[in-house]
């Protein structure tokens, strides 16, 4: 069934701010983000209500600078989350924003043997599920999230991520 006909809620409203020219080379992008945030509202069991997110696409200096002010890490990360409220799970209102790194994504699409446009999707789940409260700090929340993400990128198509891949050495 198409995920058109299956929604039973409006996918939130997304924002995308490209900051870096480096993402011209992916203008299917923003494309990208909006069906695997759409899914994963869908799927997260977040209550009824459109809500409202940004996301930025920027590049790995930006996101150094990020990281640096917001988690005291001075190197880029690949996607970083800024929730607008508590963990409750709710998709009313500004849900907060997100940030993806494009030499980040790249390269570890690269390093991974992954279609760019497959882990920027799981990126952008991964990121959307931190606005929603879900978390990976400790190994039980881990284990929870990893498995809903896992599902959101099988319906769409994207193998797990979390399965190692035999072929790579």
């Amino acid at each position: 069934m198409p995920a058109a006909a299956r929604r039973s809620r409006p996918a939130p409203a997304i924002d995308i701010v490209t900051e870096s020219r480096l993402w011209r080379g992916e203008p299917n992008a923003p494309a990208v983000i909006r069906r695997a945030i759409g899914e994963a509202a869908e799927m997260a069991g977040a209550t009824a209500g459109p809500g409202e997110l940004a996301v930025m696409l920027c590049d790995d200096a930006a996101m150094r600078e990020l990281n640096t002010r917001w988690r005291g890490r001075r190197e880029p990360t690949n996607v970083l989350s800024f929730p607008a409220a508590g963990p409750e799970r709710n998709v009313t209102g500004m849900l907060g924003d997100i940030a993806i790194a494009y030499e980040t994504t790249a390269r570890e699409a690269l390093a991974e043997r992954k279609a760019f446009a497959d882990h920027l999707a799981h990126l952008a789940v991964h990121g959307f599920l931190h606005l929603l409260g879900y978390d990976h700090q400790a190994e039980a929340q881990a284990r929870v999230m990893e498995r809903l993400e896992a599902s959101i990128l099988a319906r769409l198509g994207i193998a797990d991520p979390y399965v190692p891949d035999d072929t790579a050495t």
